[in-house]
């Protein structure tokens, strides 16, 4: 069963956060990369890469993620670990998808309009908004939970329209 208060936790984390690991698979060779991303209020995490690239790539073949997150940290900050995430990943497609997307990764001030229409628009490497949907995510933090710092939230699995 969910802690309800670690749902408000990993919220603050996806809201504090703004850069994570993703990981893909192709043929049993694993691989990762680092993404700029946004998080809905259903922990849906939004980014935008390139259709060519390899993670982009083996997202179409295989949809099965991973994801890690942490924020940094200065060395007499408290330890509050990160998260962990394993979920399905997709290239949106409907307008009123990317609409959601586009509205929560500019929300985020990570780039600016213009910087996002440019990659969209870009001949070479053309950038497509993705949505990690998440299964599980796995909190790890002394901070909030100095007994059990390793908490789970599984999220009921959803269903991609």
């Amino acid at each position: 069963m969910n802690n309800p208060d670690l749902k408000s936790i990993i919220t603050e984390y996806l809201a504090e956060a703004k850069m994570m690991q993703l990981a893909t698979v192709s043929a049993g060779k694993p691989w990762i990369c680092n993404v700029w991303f946004a998080a809905d209020s259903d922990m849906n995490i939004y980014w935008f890469s390139a259709t060519n690239r390899r993670h982009s790539l083996e997202i179409a073949a295989d949809p099965h993620v991973a994801a890690a997150i942490c924020l940094p940290r200065g060395s007499q900050d408290a330890d509050r670990g990160g998260l962990q995430i394993e979920g399905t990943g997709q290239l949106l497609t409907k307008p009123s998808d990317i609409a959601k997307a586009t509205k929560h990764y500019l929300s985020r001030k990570i780039f600016n309009v213009s910087q996002v229409k440019n990659f969209m628009a870009h001949l070479d490497r053309p950038h497509r908004f993705y949505k990690l949907t998440p299964d599980l995510i796995v909190l790890f933090d002394t901070v909030h939970f100095p007994e059990n710092p390793r908490q789970e939230f599984r999220l009921q699995t959803h269903k991609n329209d």
